[in-house]
């Protein structure tokens, strides 16, 4: 119970300053009408007290940490409150309608049994202490009392529930993310595992193999010299052979981690490759614009570029029902562009930025990722009818140049 009070909602604190507030209301009309409503309404004097050393124990309540934290101590304070009610009832009959902040401050503070509990005396009292200022017992009149204690009855334990399925809703929301990131986290390092393994497995069965080859040639070269030159040579040239075979050993694994469309050929051709495989397969025309001088980029920044322009293409076909696509690479000082176009029916950016690639989304978080990732910029507009245009900028690195063996 101290847990739930000390996590108050927003909510729930719009619903404390309006209690406070008709506490304080209730208690100052009690003393306006025995100042200025007559005799009826009780000694001016006495009502003012008791209605001073009500407020005086309500605003005491609150500020004590051991009302907040433990039930024990929340009983005793209604106790006390309580005890200046009764004296309120005492000295004016309008102490009457106190009791309808009270039932929710019983509710609230004393549980689900005793707040009921609570709340049947207090109306019980207010019943009473309203016939006995009339000096007579009425059943209309102890509607009143026993309505108001059904109202916030019903709304406390229904407000009460609520937060306990919302709370339950978000406990199961946190559990099911966490649970979806350990999944991810658990497929990444599965993922990762297994391609070092692979890699593992090439680079002993291959490279490695052939450095051991080549490390025993040149001792057998080494042994060999100076007395049997010729069989040096022959070594020396045995472990030439086997580097050159290791040095193609390593250009096929750079190729196995290089696109295909890109292996051996420079971005625009495998661009336009691209646009004529879309164009084939799909029937929709794309077209392939190359402006300014083409330069070799290294191999991270046209993969980067190759993978954008796919995944871009690929939305297109998927869900634009465009009638024409095109594709610009751009060569500028100090930079490569980007931009894809196409003029089929548009989406809105905002509704579909926090989606993933695949069949169910638009897959922009992960263009945007890769172009940051090489510090570069993405940016993309589109609105429902009005086509879409995406464009990426990477600064271009000094090429990559292979050393000859």
């Amino acid at each position: 119970m101290a847990t739930e009070r000390s996590r108050t909602t927003p909510v729930a604190r719009v619903l404390q300053v309006c209690l406070h507030l008709l506490v304080a209301g209730l208690l100052l009309l009690a003393v306006a009408r025995a100042a200025f409503g007559g005799h009826g309404y009780g000694d001016p004097a006495a009502v003012a007290a008791a209605a001073s050393a009500m407020a005086a124990a309500y605003a005491a309540g609150p500020r004590l940490a051991v009302v907040r934290t433990s039930r024990r101590g929340a009983a005793l304070w209604m106790a006390l409150l309580g005890v200046t009610w009764a004296g309120l009832l005492v000295a004016t009959q309008d102490g009457v309608w106190l009791a309808f902040p009270l039932y929710f401050l019983e509710l609230h503070l004393l549980g689900r049994r005793t707040g009921l509990v609570a709340v049947g005396l207090t109306a019980a009292a207010a019943i009473a202490a309203w016939s006995w200022h009339q000096h007579s017992f009425s059943f209309a009149a102890s509607i009143g009392p026993a309505l108001g204690a059904a109202v916030a009855t019903a709304t406390v334990l229904g407000y009460q529930a609520l937060y306990r399925e919302s709370e339950e809703r978000r406990r199961l929301i946190d559990e099911l993310t966490a649970a979806r990131a350990d999944l991810a986290a658990a497929h990444h390092e599965a993922g990762v595992l297994a391609e070092r393994e692979r890699l593992a497995r090439e680079i002993h069965d291959t490279l490695a193999q052939g450095l051991s080859s080549i490390q025993l040639l040149l001792r057998a070269a080494q042994r060999a010299l100076p007395e049997r030159t010729e069989a040096a040579a022959g070594y020396v040239e045995q472990a030439r052979q086997a580097a050159q075979d290791n040095l193609d050993e390593a250009r096929r694994f750079v190729r196995e981690l290089t696109p295909p469309a890109l292996d051996g050929d420079s971005l625009p051709v495998a661009l336009e490759r691209l646009c004529a495989t879309t164009t084939a397969q799909s029937a929709l025309p794309v077209k392939l614009h190359v402006s300014g001088d083409p330069v070799r980029l290294p191999a991270a920044q046209e993969v980067a570029l190759l993978r954008i322009a796919q995944s871009a293409l690929g939305n297109t076909v998927r869900h634009a029902e465009a009638s024409r696509a095109e594709v610009t690479l751009s060569y500028m000082e100090g930079e490569v562009a980007l931009d894809v176009f196409d003029d089929g029916a548009g989406f809105d950016p905002a509704a579909v930025a926090g989606r993933t690639g695949g069949d169910g989304g638009f897959g922009l978080p992960t263009m945007r990722a890769r172009a940051a990732a090489l510090g570069g910029g993405f940016t993309v507009e589109s609105a429902p009818g009005q086509g879409t245009a995406l464009a990426v900028q990477l600064p271009v690195q000094p090429p990559v140049t292979e050393v000859a063996p």
